[in-house]
């Protein structure tokens, strides 16, 4: 599948990774199935492994049977990677990557010691080694540029010369109506490749106030009948009816924000009887009881709400 065969609009679930409570903490990859399962039976069928299943910390041999696992789903769902996200890391990464047909690959954000050049040449490597293109995930102002003083714009070349063929865009903020690097952004790019990427709760304004196309989520694949009316509704201009079902998303976003989005979706996964997903894997650790019995109430109401 090419990536010409799909457009960024839409709504693109970002699931948690299950895993066996065991010594080993191996993939699950029957309830990983379960949460594709649950995500698809709401409408949702583009799905991106990044953040929320800790793909930083994961090991090759475990890179691989991921890989291999989503490409079984290759065929019924549009299944995306994430690489990175150190240089070395896509690198070795990369071999893996070509020997499966993924439409794009996500290029995790760097926070090493990294510049604008420096991430365009290791970019340009790391397509040219895998064999793919990229989805670039913009997470801050600073990190890609466009380098003003010496003319660079790594984002903008990526886009030009067809090696980046979408953009994740995160960067929070208080009001998303006001974002002035959105705006550069949009200015150098074509909103057609842009998506929303921090949820339902800028959902509505980057649709609306951007004319981005399409969105991820996290809350969404607890509930994917709720992210597809909301992103209908955006699509339809009826945006007071899209901010009505965004507020069903609000508490449990709120937890997420609080305690860490990637953890807290993990575990409200399996509290609301969705997927046994397991244990969190280092260098992170799982939340404390109590915010579990929080989260439990929460996770379940949102459930409910998607089958109403």
């Amino acid at each position: 599948m090419n990536w010409t065969d799909q457009t960024p609009g839409g709504v693109f679930a970002v699931p948690p990774l299950a895993r066996r409570e065991n010594a080993r903490r191996a993939l699950d990859l029957e309830q990983n199935d379960r949460i594709v399962r649950h995500i698809a039976a709401g409408g949702v069928t583009r799905f991106l492994y990044g953040g929320n299943a800790f793909l930083y910390h994961v090991s090759l041999a475990e890179y691989r049977t991921l890989l291999e696992w989503m490409s079984d789903w290759g065929e019924e769902f549009t299944m995306l990677p994430s690489a990175g996200p150190s240089f070395g890391r896509m690198m070795d990464q990369a071999s893996l990557l070509r020997t499966h047909p993924f439409p794009a690959v996500m290029a995790l954000p760097c926070n090493d010691p990294r510049d604008a050049p420096g991430l365009e040449k290791g970019l340009r490597e790391f397509a040219d080694a895998s064999e793919t293109k990229l989805i670039l995930y913009l997470k801050e102002e600073s990190n890609m540029g466009p380098d003003k003083e010496a003319g660079l714009d790594a984002v903008g070349n990526l886009v030009r010369d067809g090696i980046c063929v979408a953009i994740k865009y995160a960067v929070v903020r208080r009001n998303p109506a006001e974002d002035g690097y959105l705006g550069s952004l949009l200015n150098r790019v074509e909103k057609s490749i842009v998506i929303s990427g921090i949820g339902e709760r800028p959902a509505t304004s980057h649709m609306q106030d951007w004319g981005l196309p399409g969105f991820t989520t996290g809350s969404g694949c607890i509930a994917p009948r709720l992210s597809q009316r909301l992103h209908s509704a955006c699509s339809a201009g009826d945006f007071s009816s899209a901010e009505s079902v965004r507020e069903h998303f609000i508490p449990l976003e709120d937890l997420r924000d609080a305690w860490s989005p990637a953890k807290v979706l993990h575990h409200a996964t399996a509290l609301a009887g969705i997927s046994a997903t397991g244990p969190i894997a280092p260098f992170l650790s799982g939340l404390a009881a109590a915010r579990l019995a929080e989260i439990e109430p929460v996770a379940r109401e949102l459930l409910d709400a998607n089958a109403r």
